[in-house]
């Protein structure tokens, strides 16, 4: 029988291993980010226990950077890194235990099924070569990876270009985030579907900027929540540098040189065990009329999103409390647009559970295509001056919209 060995020197690969002696026994400790101390994230190959049951001890669980999100929690496991389903996870309150047999010697366990640097290569390469794509490399990363705009938009639609709106969707700011590249997959595959009606209309008044992998050396290195250097992207967005969040400046150098009218930033969160948005309540510039755009998106997601629910999420920022650092917020308040971050989650949607996959890959592929009925119906309010919008009541004004 071939002795048990764990390995994670691969793309986005990070655990410690602590003790492999004895196969009831197997301790791990989550590896801190690379430069700073947010724990969370894993992702490893475990060999030699085909047939073999196993329980995995991953120990101070309770000192990672969301131990709430240990709870009700289950282990992605897969044997091909092709198909990933969850396993049995039990968390003490200090240590997570896992127990399962794996049906191979190799098998790959992961914090949620991870999203590949070289299947982003083959994403990007795939868009390329559609006819309403140009792609874009907005520079380099901290350790020199491309940075890519997607820029999609219809090369037949008869309305000027300069009229259409610019609608632009982020994802992955936080690195260990993977379902949140999964759902930007998903959003532009569908846009460039040539038979779906809906994407047709949005790329003839629109042009989309998607940029798939904010944080690529966070990505590739194993990290959860920032970049190389140890800089959480969604808190540099008021004062980025080159130096310290290139990824960051580079983003927002080029959207503040062509606008904004709508934006998403695609994030995961790791204890709320649903999809939900959060919007630009407590920024300054917040107006009924942001306000009641916002509602408008909400209500057509929920219209056309069994997958997206609107009870459970982040409490609202109060008047002015909104914190500029961050992308949504940021947008919103400069731009004056309406601004989300979409969360997913790291267990399961509660609201539609899966017993054997839990949230993954596939269903934030699918959750990244309904987007587009939600922004046809925000898109078709900002052709007009406004819609009919007396289903919502507000009073007063900027400052007093909760």
């Amino acid at each position: 029988m071939p002795s048990i060995s764990i390995t994670s020197q691969f793309d986005a690969g990070a655990i410690d291993v602590v003790s492999l002696s004895d196969p009831q026994d197997i301790q791990l400790r989550l590896r801190p980010d690379i430069a700073a101390p947010f724990a969370q994230w894993f992702y490893f190959r475990l060999q030699g226990a085909r047939g073999q049951a196993l329980r995995l001890r991953f120990l101070d669980m309770d000192k990672s950077a969301y131990p709430a999100g240990w709870q009700n929690y289950g282990m992605a496991v897969s044997h091909d890194r092709q198909d990933w389903f969850r396993v049995p996870t039990r968390y003490d309150g200090s240590t997570l235990q896992v127990e399962f047999t794996p049906d191979s010697n190799d098998v790959w366990c992961a914090y949620f099924e991870p999203y590949s640097h070289e299947r982003h290569l083959d994403f990007i390469g795939y868009c390329g070569n559609d006819d309403d794509v140009e792609t874009e490399a907005l520079g380099v990363s901290v350790e020199g990876r491309d940075l890519t705009l997607l820029k999609i938009t219809s090369h037949t639609s008869e309305v000027p270009l300069a009229a259409r709106k610019k609608v632009w969707l982020i994802a992955r700011q936080h690195p260990g985030e993977s379902m949140a590249e999964w759902a930007a997959e998903g959003f532009v595959e569908r846009l460039l579907d040539k038979s779906d009606s809906l994407s047709q209309a949005l790329l003839e008044q629109c042009v989309f900027h998607v940029v798939p992998r904010m944080n690529p050396d966070g990505a590739v290195r194993g990290n959860l929540r920032t970049n190389i250097n140890g800089a959480d992207l969604n808190r540099e967005w008021e004062n980025p540098t080159p130096e310290r969040s290139p990824e960051v400046f580079l983003v927002r150098e080029k959207m503040l040189a062509v606008g904004v009218d709508l934006f998403i930033d695609a994030h995961g969160d790791e204890t709320l065990p649903y999809n939900f948005v959060a919007g630009c309540e407590g920024v300054p510039n917040y107006t009924k009329r942001h306000a009641a755009q916002e509602e408008v998106f909400k209500q057509a997601w929920l219209a056309s999103c069994p997958d997206f629910q609107t009870e459970y999420g982040y409490p609202k920022n109060a008047p002015g409390q909104a914190n500029l650092k961050m992308a949504t917020a940021w947008t919103g308040n400069h731009f004056r647009c309406v601004a989300f971050t979409v969360e997913m989650p790291f267990k399961d949607n509660a609201a539609r559970p899966d017993a054997v996959t839990g949230w993954n890959g596939e269903r934030s592929k699918a959750l990244g295509a309904s987007l587009l009925f939600p922004m046809w119906a925000v898109v078709g309010q900002m052709r007009s001056e406004m819609p009919d919008v007396r289903a919502f009541a507000f009073d007063g004004d900027a400052a007093e919209v909760n």
